[in-house]
């Protein structure tokens, strides 16, 4: 029969938005809502809004929401293929993945306790490279609005996998979100392609096997792959997939610097174009490098240049000029020797240790290709030499144009017959300097070349070329080969010697220097080589997909996705204790059926059916509960089931009512059949259903106010929360109330108080925004 079920009313509020999915936090006093603009918004048992995370995108909706066990992080899945990571302690996004297909659902798994270690073959002890390396300093100037989400750092917790299913029926796992740990086209194990749906897919307890709910046809089935290599390879998984989300870390960071290199080296370029360049661009070329030698050697000034110096610039003008130039400079000179210099050593660091795994071949042999990361690590050590390349060009530009200055601010002084300082007057050395940079300010033409592509036409119509030699530095940060090689040292031994002996350029030991590659060409090659590192593991682990065992659990109409049909939603829990992986799924709007799966070695498979309808010899119920279908069900935890079910009725003017009940699955263990695990299996023509008023002492109702459409419980926070109303009012429940005087029922004045509450609290949030 039917009992009450204890639970005692802890609020509700008509939201300002409608609500499309929600989740609550494992431990915390959390819950995460979608609404239908596609926002994210955190808030506390107590209604408290923690923070509210914009929609990726206009007509973005959202379609999963899951929360990292223990942990403060929500996986967010998007209608557009992108996964957020958001983080509610910190309100930020973490990291992100896009992909180009519909996301159906996103999850993170329970953590990983695997009891192998590699310790003992490794000495790699948890974060041991904090102790070699240098923390990378913070880019304090970069603008937090251009950084995209693939531009975050991972987040840090317990070990787990982040399982993203996507409506095609394609499934990726990745380990720490980071590791692209296989993944699997469920399309390619069903007989009927062309009438498919996924419903859910999980991993099981022991991570080494899959469970895919779909659609094959006209048939509800339940697929069981299992997976050799993760059953195998977890430890080595686990310090791979650390690596990898260091090396992920270090590649934004290169990115994010790259960023600050750009806007750095755009702000020299503008305090240079507002006078320098404008005034050069305005001479035919060559005549500026004259000019300037000129009145260097001379001491002659033509008219041109006189009225440069004192009516377009003036002393305290040019000061600022330079300034304003070196602080750029600098600025630019500290991003490559701190910040990308840095990078580069950290991304070798990572490299060199992930090759050194390839060589244990006991452990990684199917995650690691020696040869391939040992060829990611001669792309980083490129990269790196690349960086002192520019840095060494960088230093060069500093010094030339200090000096540049110098003997502008010296010029004007001595044109406009002011006392000039002993420490402004140049050294010999200097003036050769000097006298070698202005030569090269306008580079000679070739011949022929006049009318190159490489001659701009300003609007004025005047031929220029870049003036001030700035693009030594600036080709670097461009997409494209170098124009303006770095010159050759003659007295550097080792350039003589790889002159001298070919073979050294061509062996593998040693890293090669391409000099013809800008920065962003040799960082580009570097992630490429880094990418092919991380192909194996994702192809080992696809491979080794085995499909174990197929269970039809029902027959499903045609799909036709005008008219609504079938109605088919599942749950998940992983029974820690018992050893068996749970899963509760809705095989009609009637009926479900709960699945325990066995991972220990008799390889069984407990179902146990149950249906709303009462059946032939069921007492006499209320009239409401013969008319009853699902709406939604969640597990509360391994021994109790939460559904949320809605009266019918052909009456019209009839307002439904909803109910929710809690099913007890130890007292409807006695209804129960076991099946031993076959390639095949067939469970209606081999189970019989129940009805929940038959089985004594199972099922628990609680009549609800309003229709209520989804359902949230969380059994370690013991609540429970429904919407209702057309998913516009959120009431929480408060579960497993021992006092029976606590047990509070809904009756018409408390739920008229509730709304009066409601009310106010949506008048005041109005006022405040």
């Amino acid at each position: 029969m039917a009992q009450t079920s204890s639970m005692k009313l802890l609020g509700a509020r008509n939201m300002t938005c409608i609500v499309e999915r929600m989740e609550w936090n494992n431990k915390m006093d959390l819950i995460a809502y979608g609404t239908e603009k596609g926002e994210v918004v955190i808030q506390r048992l107590n209604w408290q809004k923690i923070v509210t995370f914009p929609t990726p995108g206009e007509d973005v909706r959202v379609r999963s929401l899951s929360w990292q066990m223990d942990e403060t992080l929500l996986a967010v899945g998007y209608s557009n293929g992108k996964v957020a990571l958001l983080d509610a302690e910190s309100e930020t996004i973490i990291s992100g993945l896009i992909y180009d297909d519909d996301i159906k659902k996103v999850y993170f798994s329970k953590a990983i306790n695997c009891q192998e270690t590699l310790g003992s073959y490794t000495c790699n002890a948890k974060d041991k490279h904090k102790r070699f390396l240098p923390k990378l300093q913070p880019l304090t100037n970069i603008d937090p609005c251009l950084k995209s989400l693939d531009q975050k750092s991972f987040p840090k917790g317990s070990p787990c996998f982040l399982v993203v299913i996507m409506r095609s029926g394609k499934v990726h796992l990745l380990l720490l979100g980071a590791l692209q740990a296989g993944s699997i086209d469920l399309t390619q194990h069903v007989l009927h392609p062309e009438q498919f749906d996924v419903y859910d897919v999980r991993l099981n307890g022991d991570f080494n096997a899959i469970y895919a709910l779909l659609r094959d046809g006209l048939q509800l089935k339940m697929l069981h792959f299992h997976n050799q290599v993760l059953q195998d390879c977890m430890a080595p998984m686990l310090e791979l997939a650390t690596h990898c989300a260091h090396i992920l870390e270090t590649k934004n960071y290169i990115n994010d610097t790259q960023q600050c290199l750009t806007e750095a080296w755009e702000t020299v370029q503008l305090e240079m174009d507002n006078k320098l360049t404008k005034y050069a661009n305005s001479q035919a070329y060559g005549m500026i490098s004259t000019h300037f030698l000129e009145l260097h050697v001379f001491g002659f000034a033509t008219f041109e240049v006189e009225e440069f110096l004192f009516d377009t610039l003036s002393e305290k003008g040019f000061k600022k000029i330079a300034n304003s130039v070196d602080l750029s400079l600098n600025n630019l000179q500290g991003l490559v020797f701190k910040q990308l210099n840095g990078a580069a050593i950290n991304m070798f660091y990572f490299l060199n240790t992930i090759a050194g795994f390839g060589r244990m071949s006991h452990f990684f042999e199917s995650l690691i290709s020696p040869e391939v990361a040992v060829e990611a690590m001669r792309s980083c050590g490129a990269f790196y030499l690349k960086v002192h390349e520019l840095q060494r060009t960088i230093d060069s530009l500093v010094n030339d144009m200090k000096l540049f200055h110098a003997w502008m601010i010296f010029t004007i002084l001595r044109l406009s017959h002011q006392e000039i300082p002993d420490e402004m007057v140049l050294s010999e050395e200097e003036n050769v300097a000097l006298a070698d940079l202005l030569c090269a300010m306008e580079p000679d033409l070739e011949e022929g070349s006049d009318d190159d592509e490489d001659i701009e036409c300003p609007s004025g119509g005047m031929p220029t070329r870049s003036k001030f030699n700035l693009e030594r530095v600036g080709q670097y940060l461009e997409n494209a080969c170098l124009t303006q090689l770095y010159p050759v040292d003659p007295n550097q031994l080792w350039e003589q010697m790889l002159a001298e002996n070919e073979c050294l350029g061509q062996c593998p030991l040693f890293v090669p220097h391409d000099k013809k590659l800008s920065l962003v060409q040799q960082r580009d090659k570097m992630f490429n080589a880094i990418d092919a590192v991380f192909h194996k593991p994702t192809e080992s682990i696809s491979a080794s997909f085995k499909l174990s065992t197929a269970v039809v659990c029902c027959q499903l109409p045609p799909m036709e996705p005008e008219e609504e049909q079938d109605f088919v939603t599942c749950s998940y829990y992983v029974h820690e204790a018992g050893r068996c992986d749970m899963l509760a799924v809705t095989i009609s709007w009637q009926e479900a059926m709960v699945l325990e799966f066995s991972r220990a070695e008799d390889c069984l498979l407990r179902c146990t059916r149950v249906q709303l309808l009462p059946g032939p010899f069921t007492p006499q119920l209320h009239e409401d509960y013969y008319n009853l279908r699902f709406v939604d069900l969640q597990f509360y935890n391994e021994s109790s089931l939460s559904m949320l079910a809605q009266s019918t009725s052909s009456t019209p003017g009839v307002r439904p009512h909803s109910y929710f009940i809690q099913f007890s699955l130890s007292a409807a263990r006695n209804q129960s059949t076991q099946h031993h695990l076959a390639p095949l299996m067939n469970l209606p023509d081999a189970t019989v259903t129940h009805s929940i008023h038959d089985i004594p002492e199972a099922a628990a109702f609680k009549g609800l106010d309003g229709v209520c459409e989804m359902l949230a419980v969380s059994g370690s926070r013991k609540v429970a929360t429904v919407l209702s109303d057309r998913k516009r009012k959120m009431t929480i429940f408060e579960m497993e109330i021992e006092d029976e005087e606590d047990d509070t029922e809904m009756s018409q004045a408390s739920f008229l108080e509730i709304s009066k509450e409601s009310i106010l609290a949506i008048n005041d949030s109005d006022k405040q925004d």
